[in-house]
């Protein structure tokens, strides 16, 4: 369980990110909780700069194809960053470990092989209520702490 707000952060510390550019590969499945994370992302990208031509959106399928999406996107010499956002609720089936898993790997191989950060933003929950606590809900939006992140590592 998060122990914090993730839309808590020092402001004075994220960089000026007016000449960055991002790219955002955010996932269809789980539409309710993705669209809040994206709204969340955009928002906090341009209260510290980013202007909306500069914000660039892509949506794919489901949560396994963010990593296509973000490769993709880290092939383009243009962004400074990629944000992965997505949302993955257990369910019945292990369907959950395996997509979990493989997104992890995948974007911690983009990391490690990249010349751009792609910053993870998947939520992986138990429930519906707990992904809605963290994408706008009572603990606060996992896409403010990506943008922030994203912000942060572009900079780095």
């Amino acid at each position: 369980m998060a122990t914090r707000n993730l839309s808590e952060y020092r402001a004075d510390s994220v960089p000026d990110a007016q000449n960055m550019i991002f790219g955002i590969v955010v996932s269809e499945w789980n539409q309710e909780i993705t669209g809040a994370l994206l709204n969340g992302c955009v928002t906090t990208l341009e209260k510290h700069g980013a202007l909306p031509e500069n914000i660039h959106v892509k949506t794919v399928p489901g949560s396994f194809e963010l990593i296509y999406g973000a490769h993709q996107m880290t092939l383009n010499d243009g962004y400074d960053a990629v944000i992965i956002l997505g949302s993955v609720i257990r369910g019945e089936t292990p369907h959950f470990d395996y997509i979990c898993q493989g997104v992890t790997a995948g974007i911690a191989r983009l990391n490690a092989t990249s010349n751009i950060p792609v910053v993870y933003g998947l939520l992986t929950t138990d429930n519906l209520e707990q992904a809605r606590d963290r994408s706008g809900g009572r603990l606060g939006n996992k896409g403010d702490e990506c943008a922030v992140v994203a912000i942060k590592m572009a900079k780095f």
